[in-house]
């Protein structure tokens, strides 16, 4: 069973992979001018996570988690046809991870969560 962060939690925060009560950024909201901004960056990017026949598993929360300690802005391609259940695994995707949903693109949603060593700069 995969167990999503929180935030009073002196365990793995994700996100710092250190014991961190609050590290003030699993809530983390981004505004429209931001989104704006990360959508622009992620247009010419491909998917590098492509959920398969076995659906969301842990081993596939480890791979986005890892794309996005490593590129903090990525595609994942879940191409499940029924829209519910693709809507149900873009928000687990997102609470596993600790990562902000920018857009949803057909069967492709856009994640972007700020690495230990932010290489992004966001406008304010």
């Amino acid at each position: 069973m995969i167990r999503s962060p929180r935030r009073n939690d002196l365990t793995d925060c994700g996100v710092h992979h250190t014991a961190i009560p609050d590290c003030g950024q699993h809530d983390m909201q981004l505004n429209n001018k931001q989104k704006q901004f990360l959508k622009g960056l992620a247009h010419p990017l491909k998917p590098v996570v492509l959920l398969g026949a076995n659906g969301l598993t842990e081993g596939v929360i480890a791979e986005i988690d890892g794309a996005l300690e490593h590129h903090e802005l990525i595609k994942v391609k879940v191409p499940d046809e029924d829209r519910e259940l693709r809507t149900a695994i873009y928000e687990a995707i997102a609470r596993e991870t600790a990562a902000s949903q920018v857009q949803v693109i057909g069967k492709t949603l856009v994640l972007y969560r700020p690495a230990r060593e932010p290489k992004l700069k966001l406008p304010k």
